[in-house]
């Protein structure tokens, strides 16, 4: 078939594509080379007269060096020009990476669909960012590239977030939750009147990750910091009083959230109140177990994300939701899924079919997210 996008394929017989996912985390660059095929059988809402199945050829990640990490964490603070030449060195450098991950697993997408950094995301005023520009991607690789998916939904009333849950829908139907735990958690469910429903709950490693930072470490390994502090309670108290865990349903979060309301808090009561990183990491992942058993009641709940490998913050999400029984997945699902899903909506997005729910973003409508740049002749 020639789809709008001018691109030439058969869903039937199989969509290969390249997904790229940088989350607020800032570990790295996500890669995961999936096909995606259609079949002809009905099965639900926002499928129509198709549903979808996957395979997963190869996937990686590739850490960023120190520097890059430190110019994307910076990249809300730069003036124009340096930011817009971020946005293109960065486009150019995933661009390379993928070109190599390319040649090594012998790889041969339709195209490619990234994700991208998000930097600024703010849907109150219809405004969102993510640097990695699709013309650099596309010219380092020769390969068709989609990108910026969130705009076009946040251009329409919706927060733009979460975007999995089509996802979530289409390729792993079986689940009653998926649940994400990366920088942010999100979840994504059926509501009982069938539709999807998705949000952020509240902010995960992207706060965990800063503390450990701090001790040297990027991350807190199977949760054993967090596990060796004590909880304070007055601090936890405090953090899930936030009204935006009690607001209802469209709704997400960015990272200045967090750096306006959750860091100077917690770091008040580590200078006044003389708390350590352990008992901060203590505290900090039981408001994230709390947040989350809050909004997950019983069920199959497959768990993915980085978080899916916190040994001490899954067996508190256990003890706080007995009923629910947490689901972690093969690693390449719990790693990739993101990348995959990304994937999948840009498979969407050139067979014409929304890849951005209304039920899940509150925009005025389901849309398609996403803008292509052609690569012209293949350079491989």
């Amino acid at each position: 078939m020639k789809t709008s996008a001018g691109l030439d394929f058969d869903p039937e017989r199989g969509i290969r594509v390249i997904g790229l996912m940088s989350g607020t985390s800032l570990d790295g660059l996500d890669i995961c080379y999936a096909v995606f095929r259609r079949s002809a059988a009905s099965d639900g809402k926002y499928s129509g007269k198709y549903s979808w199945e996957y395979s997963m050829i190869a996937a990686e990640d590739s850490p960023y060096p120190q520097d890059l990490r430190e110019k994307l964490a910076g990249a809300h603070l730069l003036g124009a020009s340096d930011y817009a030449r971020l946005n293109s060195d960065y486009g150019l450098y995933i661009g390379k990476k993928v070109h190599d991950f390319i040649i090594r697993n012998n790889a041969d997408p339709h195209f490619i669909a990234s994700h991208g950094q998000t930097i600024f995301h703010q849907p109150e005023v219809k405004f969102t960012a993510q640097i990695g520009s699709g013309a650099g991607i596309a010219a380092e690789t020769g390969v068709d590239t989609i990108c910026d998916f969130r705009t076009s939904d946040v251009a329409l009333g919706g927060q733009g977030a979460p975007l999995v849950p089509i996802g979530d829908e289409l390729l792993f139907p079986s689940y009653d939750y998926c649940l994400n735990l990366g920088g942010f958690s999100n979840v994504s469910f059926r509501q009982p009147d069938g539709k999807r429903t998705a949000y952020d709950i509240c902010p995960v490693n992207f706060m965990l990750n800063k503390y450990m930072r701090s001790t040297g470490e990027e991350f807190d390994r199977d949760g054993n910091m967090a596990r060796s502090g004590k909880v304070c309670d007055v601090l936890l108290d405090g953090l899930n009083s936030y009204k935006y865990y009690s607001a209802p349903a469209p709704k997400s979060l960015g990272r200045e959230w967090v750096e306006r309301y959750v860091f100077p808090y917690c770091d008040s009561y580590s200078v006044y109140s003389h708390l350590g990183i352990a008992d901060i990491m203590a505290t900090l992942t039981e408001h994230a177990a709390v947040q989350i058993a809050a909004n997950i009641k019983n069920g199959r709940v497959l768990v993915t994300g980085g978080g899916a490998f916190n040994k001490y913050l899954i067996e508190r999400l256990s003890a706080l939701a007995p009923e629910a029984d947490f689901i972690i997945p093969d690693k390449l699902t719990v790693s990739y899924k993101e990348a995959l899903i990304f994937a999948f909506l840009g498979v969407l997005y050139v067979v014409d079919t929304s890849n951005c729910l209304a039920s899940v973003t509150g925009a005025s409508r389901d849309n398609i997210g996403g803008a292509l740049y052609k690569a012209g002749n293949n350079l491989l």
